[in-house]
């Protein structure tokens, strides 16, 4: 078999050359630099880069009758209410399973005896680092919800399948949620195939 040469790369070839470095911003959340930079053509110019102190973590809990549960809450840096997958940050040195269990549980009171990794996702890397996992959780119980001070959240119990509608209609934009709910639509699919 042989590939088209448009399809041929050398991945660990990196045609970006950084000539200097300096921070910029940062708090406890986030760290922002501007490179000095030769872009692959030779040619100087600078590049903005948001570096995250934190990982990002979704999960979707699904329940034996095919149900899920939205989070909504008013996202300041949209100015806009926005549903989405129970979701949070994760401290890199920190298991990102570990992370996901403890946000399922801060924010929905869900706790799950079954978890399956189903995607690794860079959210909007033309400018992030920033680094996503999102996983299925499975085989649930419920208990208290403990949010974060920072968080007034609502919870929506419903059927994946509408869950899944509402990204497709725009109604959940969030993009860890589009891609994590359209991939657990299509691991749980499999499921059924075997």
């Amino acid at each position: 078999m042989s590939l088209s040469p448009a399809l041929v790369v050398d991945e660990n070839h990196n045609p970006w050359q950084t000539l200097s470095s300096e921070v910029k911003y940062h708090n406890p959340w986030i760290s922002v630099r501007e490179d000095q930079v030769l872009n692959p053509s030779g040619g100087r110019g600078i590049y903005g880069v948001v570096s995250m102190k934190n990982k990002a973590i979704g999960i979707i809990p699904l329940d034996a009758e095919g149900n899920t549960w939205l989070v909504g809450q008013y996202r300041y840096a949209l100015n806009e209410y926005s549903w989405e997958i129970p979701m949070g940050g994760g401290p890199v040195e920190r298991d990102v399973l570990e992370s996901a269990q403890r946000e399922l549980k801060e924010e929905t009171g869900l706790l799950a005896r079954r978890w399956t990794r189903i995607a690794r996702i860079h959210t909007s890397n033309s400018v992030t680092d920033e680094e996503g996992f999102v996983f299925l959780a499975e085989d649930l119980t419920q208990g208290d919800v403990e949010p974060e001070e920072t968080e007034d959240l609502r919870l929506w119990k419903l059927p994946l399948a509408e869950a899944v509608r509402m990204c497709m209609d725009d109604r959940i934009t969030d993009g860890i949620s589009v891609a994590g709910l359209l991939k657990a639509e299509r691991v749980l699919a499999a499921r059924l195939a075997k």
